[in-house]
């Protein structure tokens, strides 16, 4: 299982992020495009997921993943239950959402691809 800490430890390494508190919410962004949230129990993450392949994702293992809330389907968003993630996993989605905002030559750079 992962704590909000293994959260800010990935996140925080990862360049332009930047936490932020809005709302109870600890939130992970480049610049203005939040990538990584917490929910205020710290129980879930939402991240930054394509929305074509969220549906398989969660329907792969609906016990760790789940759609957003209504009001977030309309984003590239989907949630995971901190609970079902090891480390391993944490790094690679949070790394992957976090590719999804930043630019191109600054992932490649970050990344060595």
């Amino acid at each position: 299982m992962v704590t909000t800490q293994d959260v800010r430890q990935v996140a925080m390494s990862l360049p332009r992020t930047t936490e932020h508190l809005i709302r109870d919410r600890v939130k992970f962004r480049v610049g203005r495009i939040v990538y990584v949230s917490l929910s205020r129990d710290e129980t879930l993450m939402g991240f930054a997921f394509p929305k074509e392949e969220r549906a398989a994702l969660v329907a792969s293992d609906p016990g760790r993943f789940l759609m957003p809330r209504p009001s977030d389907e309309r984003y590239n968003w989907v949630c995971a239950r901190l609970a079902g993630l090891d480390t391993a996993e944490l790094a690679e989605i949070v790394t992957e959402a976090w590719r999804m905002v930043v630019p191109k030559r600054v992932a490649a750079a970050h990344l060595g691809t």
